[in-house]
């Protein structure tokens, strides 16, 4: 058991690291909820590999200071009409 979420844990990190995906893209991709991909990345991952965790961290610093842009796009496709 400990050893799968160590995996995933570290393959999270490569997929997110790779696409510079968002905690979201990621979930759905490994089929796992928000939270756990938050977990895996900020809590489980430097026991694990602390090269891969501070490769990923950028990722996410970035992602958390795009996510207003992100939102305010979203609200404007919404209310656009355009499709997602």
């Amino acid at each position: 058991m400990e050893n799968h979420i160590e995996e995933r844990a570290c393959q999270l990190a490569v997929y997110m690291i790779e696409n510079k995906a968002t905690v979201r893209a990621a979930a759905k991709k490994f089929g796992v909820s928000k939270s756990t991909v938050h977990k895996d990345l900020s809590q489980r991952l430097p026991q694990y590999s602390k090269s891969l965790y501070e490769q990923v961290k950028v990722v996410l610093e970035t992602n958390k200071a795009q996510r207003h842009i992100r939102g305010g796009m979203a609200t404007r496709r919404k209310y656009k009409g355009d499709a997602p």
